[in-house]
């Protein structure tokens, strides 16, 4: 989503950048930091569109999952640590949920607008927060988001074509399956093991997926730009967010982060503009604010409704 997606708040307990990089990104107030996450984030989907005329959108997934297993491997090296039977499980299990989240996410952004999609996808989060989450704010940003789902689906999409159609499902799909990660990731984060747990499920989740890709996978060795433009899908989606997130998710306030949540989906649409040419139509434009909203007021009250981030 995402899809195109991150760990949860919660798997932020690992140590994180270390070292010289890690004190330059320390005196960095975190707003800016987690603006930088988010548009590494997109920019990384938005450069995996622009891959799908070279090879299926789940091979492109897959090529995310494989450099963002590397990444994460290279830099935690979870085979130092003690792991039973049943927290390597919980990891594989949690692996490939994250990695059918992300198939499914780019197989939606195929079809729809980046933007779309993503506001589409937050209806899941929200949900979330909706069913877990106490008092009125959680439950009046449940509306919210339907509302703008019916906004941006109902109104500002042609569901008479078939391929927004589709869209409009695996977009909403992607949503049930962000909806379902943050739950599995909070049983990952009192596991205790963390991004250590995140780096050996994508290792599984792209042993998964491999059999779906490798038809395909070799189209990205084609040339020296296409090689490249899988590497940047990965470290720009993968390995920056969660790098810059082990830094950032503990020093952000609750209001603070419920702002800043808010921004995602209006961030992953400026991407579409502007690398991408996807012009949102004005019911678009409503619906992502809605939805806006929606996330703002299902994060304040210091849980994000979705994990940081895909």
């Amino acid at each position: 989503m995402n899809g195109d997606s991150r760990p949860s708040r919660d798997l932020s307990n690992s140590t994180g950048v270390s070292g010289a990089g890690s004190a330059v990104v320390g005196r960095v107030p975190a707003p800016p930091i987690f603006v930088v996450s988010a548009l590494s984030q997109y920019l990384g989907a938005g450069l995996a569109v622009s891959l799908f005329s070279l090879m299926p959108s789940t091979t492109v997934a897959w090529w995310r999952l494989v450099v963002g297993a590397t990444v994460l491997m290279a830099l935690r090296r979870p085979w130092r640590r003690s792991w039973t039977r049943k927290v390597l499980v919980l990891a594989a299990t949690f692996g490939t949920a994250t990695a059918t989240m992300n198939v499914i996410f780019y197989a939606a952004i195929s079809l729809l607008p980046l933007g779309t999609v993503v506001s589409l996808e937050f209806l899941g989060p929200v949900a979330v927060a909706a069913i877990t989450g106490r008092g009125w704010r959680p439950r009046c940003a449940a509306v919210l988001a339907l509302l703008g789902v019916v906004s941006i689906s109902g109104l500002g999409v042609d569901l008479g074509e078939p391929g927004q159609r589709t869209g409009v499902v695996l977009a909403l799909a992607a949503g049930a399956a962000w909806a379902g990660y943050i739950l599995l990731g909070r049983r990952v984060a009192s596991a205790g093991a963390g991004i250590d747990s995140l780096a050996v499920g994508m290792v599984f989740g792209a042993l998964v997926y491999g059999p779906f890709a490798v038809g395909t996978a070799a189209d990205a060795l084609m040339s020296v730009r296409s090689t490249a433009m899988a590497l940047g899908v990965g470290l720009l989606s993968t390995a920056v967010p969660y790098g810059l997130d082990q830094v950032v998710l503990k020093r952000l306030g609750t209001d603070t982060f419920a702002l800043l949540s808010s921004l995602m989906p209006a961030t992953s649409m400026l991407v579409g503009v502007a690398v991408l040419g996807q012009l949102p139509g004005v019911w678009e434009v409503t619906g992502l604010v809605l939805v806006s909203v929606a996330v703002a007021l299902a994060s304040v009250d210091g849980r994000p409704p979705r994990p940081r981030r895909r």
